[in-house]
């Protein structure tokens, strides 16, 4: 039986330098639209690749660049406390600037491929992959961003300078946040700031909070994950890719 999925890793520009990223496509002829997949603080490993592999399912190319290749190229680990704290300790490395060229490549690469109509892409990214999609949100490629428990925004930006939340104006699609109100990371003011912020310019958004939801709730290989907001997540990004990228299923 033939997959309805095609995988790889494949080497993407980023300004200057090569970095990995993981490709999951449909197996079937056609032209579809496309999406930019930002990893959690633990790499480009299975559940992210995963995450891939359900949108190239759902009918979506999708790439997920591994952001943290400069410091530690193929860098994936699992979810101890340990690989918790690594993960956390390349996050420090990294910056706005080449998080964005990641993001910039990755679209490039997705608008040379024969598949993919380019006219705009979605973005959805988890945990730190959160925060920088938010980031990536303000590249004009980005028609829709699904930003699932993205901790920082309203306080920080990768490798220093204003919150992330300050480029709110420069947002030009729609934005989906994730969040529970039992994660201790990000705090329900924080939540607020980032809703206020986005009605303030005019964003296109949805904010959706989950009461009995934690940090994680999307991944099912954490202790924090929680199926039913799980599945009423996954409902809501696919509504909103469907709306907002042109081919999208």
């Amino acid at each position: 039986m033939t997959s309805l999925v095609r995988t790889e890793t494949i080497p993407i520009s980023s300004g200057d330098a090569e970095i990995l990223a993981y490709l999951a496509e449909p197996s079937r002829p056609g032209r579809f639209a496309a999406v930019v997949v930002i990893q959690e603080v633990f790499g480009v490993n299975s559940h992210i690749r995963e995450v891939a592999e359900r949108l190239a399912g759902a009918g979506y190319v999708a790439i997920a660049p591994h952001i943290y290749h400069r410091q530690a190229p193929g860098f994936e680990v699992g979810y101890t406390a340990e690989d918790l704290e690594l993960g956390r300790t390349y996050k420090q490395g990294t910056k706005a600037t080449e998080l964005l060229a990641d993001v910039q490549g990755a679209i490039a690469y997705l608008y040379s491929k024969d598949n993919v109509i380019p006219e705009g892409v979605g973005c959805i990214g988890f945990c730190f992959g959160g925060h920088v999609a938010y980031l990536a949100a303000t590249l004009p490629e980005v028609n829709a961003t699904a930003s699932f428990y993205g901790a920082g925004i309203a306080t920080l930006t990768p490798g220093g300078g204003a919150p992330t939340l300050s480029r709110t104006p420069e947002i030009k699609g729609s934005l989906y946040g994730f969040f529970g109100e039992k994660d201790t990371l990000i705090s329900s003011e924080e939540v607020d700031q980032i809703k206020a912020a986005l009605a303030e310019h005019g964003v296109p958004h949805q904010i959706f909070r989950y009461p009995d939801a934690e940090h994680g709730f999307f991944c099912d290989q954490r202790y924090s994950y929680n199926p039913e907001a799980a599945r009423d997540a996954w409902d809501q990004v696919l509504q909103l890719f469907k709306t907002t990228l042109p081919g999208a299923p």
